[in-house]
């Protein structure tokens, strides 16, 4: 039976994320495959490009989820929580040692990653909060760019730094803190949508 390059990322990702990418060995992948070792190096020259482009498959698939969403929604702000409520959804399946393996033994899926994070603050939620501000719902004197940095750029240090918060708190509560009381902080005083009630 032929394995498909697809299903070969997806299984991957899913067991790079649950115990780390440098735990899980493509001895472990293969196993559970049911395909040599050999096989996985037909698709890929070594463990760094499966890392790498199976974080890609992933953050595509997360992407596409943010992007459905955003589409059902028209206030900037609320596609602001959107794109987190998404985000939380899938992070709260990953292992610490995920995010910070790849900064250590994998830097081309570090890169991967970084550039992901990036377009998801500097290009959807900057703008978002640029569409926002000129709604005028929010106030005129909040820098937000530095609002970017502050908030939105850190999230998953914050999150998963001494213990993992998304293994202590639910999605909801977190959203609520890291997103929804910052951005409840910034808006006008007379906006509101139905996550700030």
């Amino acid at each position: 039976m032929m394995i498909d390059k697809s299903e070969l990322l997806e299984c991957s990702i899913t067991n790079f994320t649950k115990f780390g990418s440098k735990s899980f060995t493509l001895d472990e992948l293969a196993s559970e495959m049911g395909m040599s070792k050999k096989t996985i190096y037909n698709y890929f020259k070594n463990k760094e490009d499966l890392v790498s482009e199976s974080l890609a498959f992933l953050i595509e698939k997360i992407k596409h989820d943010m992007d459905s969403a955003l589409l059902q929604q028209t206030d900037p702000i609320v596609k602001i929580i959107e794109i987190y409520r998404i985000g939380f959804d899938y992070f709260k399946c990953f292992k610490p040692s995920f995010i910070f393996g790849l900064k250590k033994y994998y830097p081309k899926a570090s890169e991967v990653f970084e550039t992901f994070r990036n377009h998801i603050v500097f290009d959807k939620v900057y703008s978002l909060l640029v569409e926002a501000k000129h709604n005028e719902s929010i106030r005129k004197d909040v820098d937000l760019k530095l609002v970017c940095e502050l908030y939105f750029l850190r999230i998953d240090s914050i999150a998963y730094r001494i213990n993992n918060l998304f293994e202590t708190y639910s999605n909801e509560a977190l959203l609520q803190h890291l997103i929804i009381h910052n951005l409840k902080g910034i808006s006008s005083a007379n906006y509101t949508n139905s996550y700030f009630e």
